[in-house]
């Protein structure tokens, strides 16, 4: 289902409140969702321009949990099948779309805006009006998204050759990948992006983390990730824009993901905190220049939290960048392993009843050495004496 744009002109002038909910809060405005959901609040109203809103952004903005979500565009344009839009309105939060992108210069940023059904409103004056989204009329669009898809798949397989024909060097031989201090020969690697349900996979993960001990790589604000789940990054790539500055303080390896002509926004920061990093010029994204480096630094095994494992995810980033990842995956082979398939297939070496069983035989052999040895009795009576103290203690607090 396609939705109607009305003229940025003549939307407030038309705007009449339609049955639904009401929201007053704080508004917060920005063109990238990524960026907004940092300063975004509970309770804040969130502006957005973001065409086809993906599941990724859906779920960061239901994690900030906003009275609110107003969008300049299309939240469901009918390319494909987006899952975003359905994420937000099942968490209850009211979602206006398509209000027209005078909203992002209209609304400012800090003042305090309503939403009244389809309509936002500054005081009694209508800003902007659009469509509110429901269930139904979101799974009637994603019905008819999924019809046109061929299209979508068309495109994906042109940017893949194109892709292809850019780093073909770089994908089947290697030339380019950067040297690096981190040693990742025949050692295990989780590398985490903040995508699909990557704390859940962290947290099940632990186990294996645990064990195996593997190089762990944040991919930008996966490396947060690894820090909030109480371990520390080996190293950071990326283009450094949604990463913290104490992660990248943490002492980690960063590797700055350069553009192919050799421009690298991201070390401008880098320069700003005094940290040494390494540059990898690549097209494609930060998530294959991680693969990548591992890979040819001699990994045995590598794990992928919060990457993009099927066709539907790979779509829902909505840009021909994506086709990249899809390569990295094959050029990176058996190696690569998603989190899911090992949180099912690893299990612990050392199983919860076997250790009860080597701490339940641990005491007997203890016990029994006491009961044995010439000394038995000498420890019984200090364990006795210890027992008569802590009873003596106990009566002498209710005395």
């Amino acid at each position: 289902m396609r939705i109607t744009v009305r003229p940025p002109e003549r939307a407030a002038e038309r705007a009449e409140p339609r049955p639904g909910p009401a929201a007053d809060g704080v508004a917060r405005v920005d063109r990238r969702t990524k960026n907004l959901t940092k300063r975004l609040r509970p309770g804040e109203i969130a502006v957005i321009d973001h065409q086809d809103i993906d599941r990724i952004a859906a779920e960061a903005l239901v994690a900030r949990r906003p009275a609110a979500v107003v969008n300049a565009s299309a939240s469901i344009s009918g390319r494909y099948p987006n899952l975003g839009p359905e994420i937000i309105v099942s968490a209850g939060i009211p979602l206006i779309d398509d209000v027209g992108p005078h909203v992002m210069t209209l609304a400012r940023d800090g003042e305090r805006l309503r939403v009244e059904g389809n309509v936002l409103f500054r005081g009694d004056t209508p800003l902007a009006a659009g469509k509110l989204l429901n269930l139904p009329a979101i799974l009637t669009a994603m019905e008819e998204a999924r019809a046109g898809l061929s299209e979508q798949l068309e495109a994906f397989v042109q940017n893949t050759m194109e892709y292809l024909r850019k780093e073909r060097d770089l994908l089947l031989d290697g030339v380019g990948v950067p040297d690096v201090r981190t040693d990742f020969d025949d050692k295990h690697v989780l590398i985490v992006v903040r995508g699909y349900h990557f704390r859940e996979d962290l947290k099940t993960l632990r186990p294996y983390i645990r064990e195996y001990r593997p190089i762990l790589i944040g991919v930008d604000g996966g490396a947060d990730a690894i820090l909030e789940a109480g371990y520390k990054p080996h190293m950071i790539v990326g283009d450094m824009d949604s990463v913290s500055d104490e992660a990248l303080t943490c002492g980690a390896e960063v590797v700055v993901h350069a553009y192919r002509d050799g421009r690298a926004p991201g070390l401008e920061r880098m320069s700003a905190l005094g940290r040494e990093c390494v540059v990898f010029p690549a097209a494609g994204t930060s998530e294959d220049v991680a693969m990548l480096l591992a890979d040819d630094k001699g990994a045995k095994l590598i794990v992928a939290v919060g990457t993009h494992a099927n066709l539907v995810e790979f779509l829902d980033k909505g840009r021909g960048g994506m086709a990249s990842t899809f390569l990295t995956r094959l050029r990176v082979g058996g190696k690569l392993v998603d989190a899911k398939g090992v949180s099912r297939l690893y299990r612990s070496q050392i199983s919860t009843g076997s250790l009860l069983l080597l701490i339940g035989a641990a005491l007997v052999t203890v016990v029994a050495t006491a009961l044995v040895s010439p000394l038995g009795g000498l420890y019984w009576e200090v364990l006795r004496g210890y027992w008569d103290s802590f009873v003596f203690w106990v009566q002498g607090l209710f005395s």
